[in-house]
């Protein structure tokens, strides 16, 4: 389950940085007052150990990490 959480922050985020480069909108800061904004860096923060989290599904055997249902 924290897997899934993990990969769903990462794609949060993974969008959030795709605007941005395309568009030069943060959506995060956007929703949550700005990117100095408490709530705003607390995203940011979960998205980051969210990543760092993800890096050990590079050294999982099991197949049903990324299987859906």
């Amino acid at each position: 389950m924290l897997d899934r959480i993990a990969l769903a922050l990462l794609v949060i985020g993974g969008i959030n940085w795709g605007l941005i480069g395309i568009f030069r909108f943060d959506l995060v800061a956007f929703l949550f007052g700005g990117s100095a904004a408490v709530i705003s860096r607390i995203v940011y923060t979960l998205v980051a150990v969210s990543a760092i989290w993800c890096i050990s599904l590079f050294f999982k055997d099991d197949d049903r990490v990324l299987a859906v249902g």
